[in-house]
């Protein structure tokens, strides 16, 4: 995704230097591991709407969206509803649905 590690850290509630030695470990906690998969599947799904365009997918994924509540959908991800509101937003999206 490209995200800075400091964007990462926060999205997963991981503290920076935490993550750094997740990283250097290879493993995540189980709890940090579904956060983790969230965000991957958010992201997944906009790749696919964007048509692998990978800039104009994370410019998406980090605007403020007035479908949102002025909220952008990376920071939706936070929790499993943010997350399932996003996807909708992305299905709607897709087609072609006003929102």
């Amino acid at each position: 995704m490209a995200l800075p590690m400091q964007v990462l850290a926060d999205l997963l509630f991981i503290p920076p230097r935490t993550l750094q030695r997740r990283k250097a470990t290879g493993r995540l906690e189980p709890d940090e591991s579904d956060r983790l998969l969230r965000l991957s599947r958010v992201y997944g799904r906009a790749i696919e709407l964007f048509e692998g365009n990978n800039g104009a997918t994370l410019k998406w994924l980090q605007s403020p969206l007035p479908v949102l509540n002025g909220a952008s959908p990376l920071s939706m991800t936070k929790t499993e509803p943010g997350a399932h509101e996003v996807e909708r937003l992305i299905n709607r999206l897709e087609y072609g649905v006003f929102s």
